[in-house]
């Protein structure tokens, strides 16, 4: 999903090692930049298709899509890399990632491209609070601060108690909590590989679908093969892009970056579906985006003054 990068640059701190030079950092920028944009495009298509199809079965397409195109990357590496010593962990972080993705999918029924995203937004800073609480992460007044603002944006854009509110903005809302937890739980299982943990969440995302789209099941027009196509390539190509991002650049430098998502997500919004996000939905993303921008910066500081925070621990 195209919230991953801003997860992965919150939690991802420690995983940048030395200091690269600025042609790696401006390279992992324009990866990073490209990755978003895949995912906008992969949630714009899973949005045109929710209109066609049950969310469970786009939802069925996008993971076993993924895992049909890691078969012909890896092959017979596939069982491999599905070895890891904490299983139980790597489950449920897949299972966390894949009730993400329901959540998400759904809400494009009901509500536009540019609100869902702006709620899901919300995942760096619940990120910063989760490792506070289960990580034993430190969490001084103006992260909390940053936090409560953040949540204050959604507020905004779900608007609870008006008359133009609509139940499915809170999907994305819990979606950004579900996510928040399997991010967490990837710091956890941070020993294994990036593969093993990508195709973790394929091989259960694939299974546990496969057991309930049958009951949603209806025949893909041949006319809608193309954006189901599409669902699976945009997916794993931003997957793909977010990885090399992270291998050449320090997540500090790419967090703020995660945020050209919003602008895209408006772009489509209105190109491919005629929706323009409201003066609401608006203020409440810049105001998300300024908390999450806020929490970074404290998560930055608070790293270069870490003495161990130029070099890898593993």
């Amino acid at each position: 999903m195209r919230v991953l990068a801003r997860g992965w640059a919150l939690m991802g701190r420690e995983r940048d090692g030395l200091r690269r030079p600025g042609s790696d950092q401006a390279r992992g920028i324009a990866l990073l930049l490209a990755a978003i944009l895949g995912f906008t495009l992969m949630d714009a298509t899973a949005k045109h298709l929710t209109q066609l199809y049950h969310p469970a079965q786009v939802v069925w397409a996008r993971f076993v899509g993924n895992l049909l195109i890691f078969a012909l990357i890896f092959r017979q590496a596939m069982v491999p890399l599905l070895r890891t010593r904490q299983p139980g962990t790597q489950f449920a972080r897949a299972l966390m990632q894949l009730g993400s993705v329901v959540l998400f999918f759904t809400s494009l029924q009901y509500i536009g491209l540019a609100e869902a995203t702006a709620i899901m937004d919300l995942n760096p800073v619940l990120i910063t609070l989760g490792g506070a609480l289960f990580l034993g992460e430190r969490l001084g007044p103006r992260r909390m601060a940053g936090i409560a603002v953040a949540m204050v944006g959604a507020l905004l854009i779900i608007r609870p108690g008006v008359g133009v509110f609509q139940p499915a903005a809170l999907l994305p809302l819990a979606g950004a909590f579900t996510y928040a937890a399997g991010a967490l739980l990837t710091r956890i299982v941070r020993a294994d590989s990036v593969a093993t943990s990508v195709m973790w969440s394929a091989v259960v995302g694939s299974i546990a679908t496969s057991l309930v789209v049958p009951f949603f099941w209806q025949p893909i027009a041949l006319a809608d093969l193309w954006a189901f196509a599409l669902l699976a390539i945009f997916g794993t190509a931003s997957q793909y892009l977010l990885v090399r991002a992270f291998s050449a650049a320090e997540a500090g430098v790419l967090a703020p970056f995660g945020y050209t998502g919003l602008v895209w997500a408006g772009l489509w919004g209105w190109l491919f579906f005629g929706q323009l996000p409201d003066l609401w939905t608006i203020l409440g993303a810049a105001v998300i985006v300024a908390a999450g921008l806020y929490v970074w910066s404290r998560e930055a500081r608070a790293a270069r003054k870490e003495p161990c925070a130029t070099t890898d621990p593993r």
